[in-house]
């Protein structure tokens, strides 16, 4: 049974990085993302941290040597490929790409109108992580 969720989405991305501070700096100027919530460990850094947009979130962290954290493989590690992709509803998706791709984001896929409605584009973070932005909204009912 899904869990009672009024607040957001309840399915939350999470990601590691080698540096999460810089990460959570770069998410939120080139991507708009907000600080929720960062929580450091005994030696600075980031243990656990809760990023918003709009009514999703990600959460993050850095990269640990321990039982959950072996279960992670960094882009860095693997060719620079990734095996998963967030999806980020966003409203004017020309604006955003403009902005990440000032930033300095990897742009994977440029920006273009797409067939299904709605326009997108993908790009890279610093540390290689693939994310999709677009503007079509699965959860509105289609024409």
């Amino acid at each position: 049974m899904p869990a009672s969720n009024t607040h957001g989405s309840s399915i939350i991305p999470c990601l590691r990085y080698h540096d999460a501070h810089a990460a959570i700096e770069w998410l939120c100027k080139a991507f708009g993302f907000t600080r929720n919530v960062v929580y450091e460990n005994d030696d600075g850094g980031v243990e656990h941290a809760q990023l918003t947009f709009g009514n999703g979130m990600v959460m993050l962290g850095e990269v640990q040597n321990n039982e959950f954290g072996r279960h992670f493989a960094q882009p860095n590690e693997i060719g620079g490929r990734e095996t998963q992709c967030p999806c980020v509803i966003v409203a004017d998706c020309k604006a955003h790409y403009l902005q990440a791709k000032a930033a300095g984001a990897v742009i994977v896929d440029e920006y273009s109108e797409k067939e299904y409605g709605g326009a997108g584009y993908s790009c890279h973070d610093p540390e290689g992580h693939l994310w999709y932005f677009g503007s079509y909204d699965p959860w509105q009912p289609t024409e």
